[in-house]
């Protein structure tokens, strides 16, 4: 379809009430910045309706950058009719003539919300229909299942004329609920839990940890690449790579084996917490799930998220691992994930980690460590911030202070 216009929908928003005009124009703000390569492009309201127009830019890599925007239920590429019943009728010819493939049933579905069009919705689906018919005789009408359903929209100022309704990635958009920090890992879990956050609205800013020389630059690079898999969403991530070498090897050399899982995941909460604290992030993201390895046993999700007053947001909990799979092959980190450079996470398990770790002696074992709570200063404060994109080559550091950041 020679489409210049773009239609939006928008889904959940619709029951937002008095504040749906904030969430839209969150999207419209986000649709906006990701149109910047495209500035014929134009957003505007009518009638009720939320459109894209073209200008001339071409509609398939367009259509590829909606894909990519929370909030937004779905689209339809559009094409513009005169308010008289011939144009009506040339238009939604020449739209069946451009569906790819060629249906063979087809029916005609007319809104009218311009009530001074003199013809009725049940009167123009038979006009419109009668005229396509003996010009594509190959074509036959269907009203209960078929093919194609040619929709018109008659509105104040002029018609629409679509068939196509490409999904879009529904949710809420971006940053309308607030920001969390996200632990990212090398796996494949974290990076899905991300994306899936982000789709409920929330702005995330990453925390990595890594301990050189133990884990290597390549490890390092890994996780940076996935935040560019999820910058394509959100424009760019603030990604915190946080040194944890002098901490994992203290808890190594002082912890009790089976534990040392638990007191490592309660050491980068703090740590986690704090940065939050210091970003104004109200909640941190992960990709725990219950089951799936000794530390997320639900024994072991009170231990470790013990340490915090902040909300916990796991948004896999529950799911199968071949459904976080799929996930992450959608979003495009399964290649990354799977690539065989290890994280602090995985170089340090214990043959036989607790699965219900004792809080008594989990809190006897940190009042004996006098030293943890200078490191965890000394590691929060030796952060370091990036801001990573969707193109490398525009990555940069960024002050680990936000303060100094908006003077």
């Amino acid at each position: 379809m020679n489409a210049d216009l773009i239609l939006l929908r928008f889904g959940e928003l619709s029951l937002k009430g008095r504040n749906r005009y904030k969430f839209e124009q969150a999207m419209l703000d986000h649709i906006q910045s990701l149109l910047a390569p495209h500035p014929r492009a134009e957003i505007r309201r009518t009638s009720g309706r939320v459109l894209i127009e073209l200008n001339g830019e071409p509609y398939e890599e367009v259509k590829e950058k909606l894909g990519r925007v929370f909030g937004l239920s779905s689209f339809s590429p559009v094409m513009r009719a005169r308010l008289d019943l011939d144009s009506i009728r040339q238009t939604a010819l020449e739209a069946v003539r451009a569906m790819d493939p060629p249906p063979r049933t087809f029916k005609v579905q007319v809104r009218r919300p311009n009530k001074s069009f003199p013809y009725d919705s049940p009167r123009l689906n038979h006009l419109v229909a009668s005229y396509i018919l003996p010009r594509c005789p190959e074509l036959r009408v269907d009203v209960h299942n078929p093919d194609a359903v040619l929709q018109v929209e008659v509105r104040d100022e002029e018609a629409y004329v679509f068939s196509q309704v490409v999904r879009g990635l529904g949710g809420f958009p971006l940053g309308t609920s607030g920001k969390a920090m996200l632990m990212l890992s090398g796996g494949i879990d974290s990076p899905v839990a991300g994306w899936m956050a982000m789709r409920r609205g929330v702005l995330l800013e990453a925390v990595h940890f890594h301990s050189f020389p133990y884990t290597s630059e390549r490890a390092k690079q890994k996780v940076i690449d996935l935040c560019g898999k999820l910058a394509e969403y959100a424009g760019e991530i603030r990604l915190h790579l946080v040194h944890f070498t002098d901490i994992q090897t203290r808890l190594r050399q002082e912890a009790n084996e089976n534990l040392l899982i638990t007191l490592m995941r309660r050491a980068m909460m703090r740590i986690t917490e704090r940065l939050a604290h210091r970003h104004r992030a109200l909640g941190i993201v992960t990709g725990e799930n219950l089951g799936q390895v000794a530390s997320q046993t639900l024994p072991s999700l009170h231990a470790i998220g013990s340490v915090t007053t902040l909300p916990i947001i796991r948004p896999l909990i529950t799911m199968d691992k071949e459904e976080i799979i799929r996930v992450a092959e959608q979003i495009e980190t399964y290649e990354i994930s799977i690539l065989p450079y290890e994280d602090c996470c995985t170089l340090f398990v214990p043959k036989h980690p607790s699965t219900n770790p004792n809080m008594q002696v989990i809190l006897q074992l940190e009042e004996r460590m006098s030293w943890l709570e200078d490191y965890l200063k000394e590691a929060v404060e030796k952060t370091e911030t990036m801001i990573i994109t969707s193109s490398p080559e525009t990555n940069r550091t960024s002050s680990a202070d936000p303060m100094e950041e908006l003077l």
